[in-house]
């Protein structure tokens, strides 16, 4: 008599291999601005680390203020999670290579690291000040540098390579209706330093894209809201950044956390020099400014 197997054991098989995909069982990340500043909501850099550690990663954290990436670090202890801090200033180089260091001693190697610190300040160059052009062009792209500088070495020498995240923003695509010129120059900068220094690498095993994000719904945006919206309105300011928005709404954390996620693993692995646009389509539209 013929045997038939059981027509759900295929289903079964499907479904426990997406659930071993996008795993990161074992692999360090070192990431910089994971801090969150405040318990409500979730900001982009405690998402992603968050995210990342769910799948299976050891998180060493930089971040300029430690009561802020202690807030992670408890969100990410409460979950199992493996997660370790220490403050960090990524434009200052010794503070930068003694978060690397400090990284290698814990655990030996460094897997994947995510570049998630940027600052945004107004102005256009004529009404610009040179020391905030100066701390501008530091925070959002010296910083990609310093990291660079001592991670890639080691990448390098690891058989295993390594996968290099350097988070940018749709400002560096486009003009995005507010003039803030450092900050559209360096996040600019940033996939261009990317792109390049990924095809210097590629034979090496060492990935480098970039995630873009558009409009992103995040309690810093909320403390922009307070700051900046016309008559105090805040919810008023929430509404445009939706409708600017083809999607009809900003994107949170997550959306960017799952991109990066995406970037930082093996399913990825044939991916390198690419920048991911994470916008609900602002970027492919005109006249949403």
């Amino acid at each position: 008599m013929e045997l038939h197997a059981d027509p759900l054991s295929h289903i079964y098989c499907h479904i426990s291999q997406f659930e071993a995909m996008l795993r990161l069982d074992g692999k360090v990340v070192l990431i910089t601005g994971l801090g969150q500043t405040t318990d409500e909501g979730w900001g982009i850099g405690a998402a992603i680390a968050s995210k990342l550690a769910s799948q299976g990663a050891m998180i060493f954290g930089g971040n300029r203020s430690l009561a802020s990436a202690q807030r992670t670090k408890s969100r990410i202890d409460s979950s199992g999670g493996i997660c370790d801090i220490q403050e960090t200033n990524v434009t200052e180089a010794n503070s930068v290579k003694a978060l690397v260091e400090a990284c290698m001693q814990r655990h030996g190697r460094i897997d994947i690291l995510v570049n998630n610190v940027g600052r945004s300040e107004p102005g256009c160059p004529a009404t610009m000040t040179e020391d905030i052009w100066d701390s501008q062009v530091d925070i959002n792209l010296k910083s990609v540098y310093l990291t660079c500088h001592l991670v890639l070495p080691i990448m390098e020498r690891q058989t295993s390579g390594g996968s290099i995240i350097n988070v940018s923003s749709i400002a560096g695509l486009r003009y995005i209706g507010k003039p803030q010129v450092a900050y559209s120059a360096t996040k600019a900068a940033i996939m261009q330093f990317t792109t390049a220094t990924a095809v210097i690498y590629a034979a090496k095993n060492v990935r480098l894209n970039t995630v873009v994000p558009g409009l992103i719904s995040t309690p810093y945006t909320r403390e922009l809201a307070k700051r900046y919206a016309p008559g105090g309105d805040e919810e008023e300011y929430m509404r445009k950044r939706d409708a600017q928005v083809p999607m009809g709404r900003m994107g949170d954390a997550w959306d960017v956390a799952n991109a990066v996620l995406f970037l930082a693993a093996d399913e990825s692995k044939y991916i390198t020099g690419q920048e991911l646009v994470v916008d609900g389509g602002i970027t492919s539209s005109t006249g949403r400014v």
